[in-house]
């Protein structure tokens, strides 16, 4: 099939990308053609690549048009992050494409109730990003059910790989809390620790993705979680990375109003908005419909980035 892939080059695309390639598929990459893949493969040569504004072509109507244009049987939409952006391209796309892919966030859901959290709880959604994701799905899933638009929606959780920061155990994106864990320092956590993420590594989504596509029957008028088999603790978390370096993780947990003034506002705001969701997530209904099965486990999955980020200096643990 011609598959049409909007914003290829980033994490997920990195992967999906050279599967699709590898399974016979011709591939189209729209991007803004400022970003290379993470890590070089040759399937990329056999990539059309097309260079596009997003924000400009939907402010003149034009970008549901120029995918259109590209004749595709699929289209991947990977970033799109408010709905009308979403309305505008799949009203472009009705009764002309086979499958319509859209990656949505398992921050869609909110707070849970009940863990693991499965795909048919009540939504709870907090935050412009969460708020503006799970209204896309609604959307897509309700056109899809009045109009057989062929939409599938994955919810990744947080997507960690080779070549960028992982979310770390304090629940915010400072590669320094790696190294203090490394080398035996003091890491202070918000209250006990006991909060939960609930990462995926990207390759696993892109294999969710070539799964949805490999399955259309099953997956269409459906989403999907697409996290590892579990979540883990803040506090499981720093024990563990501390642990890969033949240490005993130094932990201090203060009471939350306490803990923010240790960090700046942003990593705030990163914490708060982790610990605030604890997303513990269910993949068993991609797991029975799509035949999806991750290769990694959360663990695995960070302790591959984290290396990576060891072994090209964006974290230098001092010489003892």
């Amino acid at each position: 099939m011609r598959i049409v892939i909007i914003g290829g080059s980033g994490h997920v695309g990195t992967y999906l990308v050279p599967r699709l390639v590898r399974a016979g598929h011709e591939v189209v990459n729209v991007s803004r053609g400022q970003h290379s893949p993470y890590s070089p493969d040759a399937a990329w040569k056999e990539v059309l690549q097309i260079a596009a504004d997003r924000t400009a072509e939907e402010a003149s109507g034009q970008f549901g048009k120029k995918i259109l244009g590209l004749k595709p049987d699929v289209v991947i939409d990977m970033i799109s992050f408010e709905l009308d952006s979403t309305k505008q391209l799949a009203e472009a796309l009705k009764g002309e494409i086979c499958h319509f892919i859209s990656c949505g966030t398992i921050w869609v859901h909110g707070p849970g109730v009940e863990v693991p959290i499965t795909e048919n709880q009540p939504r709870r959604p907090f935050g412009n990003y969460g708020i503006q994701k799970a209204q896309i799905e609604q959307y897509l899933l309700d056109f899809a059910r009045r109009s057989r638009f062929p939409a599938t929606v994955l919810h990744p959780g947080h997507i960690v790989g080779p070549g960028w920061n992982p979310l770390n155990p304090a629940g915010h994106f400072n590669p320094k809390v790696f190294a203090d864990l490394a080398t035996g320092a003091e890491v202070a956590l918000p209250n006990i620790g006991m909060e939960t993420v609930h990462h995926v590594h990207a390759d696993d989504v892109a294999q969710a993705f070539e799964k949805a596509i490999e399955n259309w029957g099953a997956s269409v008028g459906e989403s999907f979680h697409v996290v590892s088999p579990s979540a883990v603790t803040l506090r499981g978390y720093a024990e563990s990375v501390a642990s890969w370096f033949g240490k005993k993780a130094n932990l201090s947990f203060l009471p939350w109003e306490k803990w923010r003034l240790t960090v700046t506002e942003q990593e705030v705001q990163a914490t708060w908005d982790h610990i605030a969701h604890s997303p513990n997530c269910s993949i068993e209904k991609a797991k029975r419909l799509l035949g999806y099965q991750p290769k990694y486990s959360s663990l695995e999955s960070i302790k591959e980035s984290v290396t990576w980020l060891f072994e090209h200096k964006v974290i230098n643990v001092p010489s003892e």
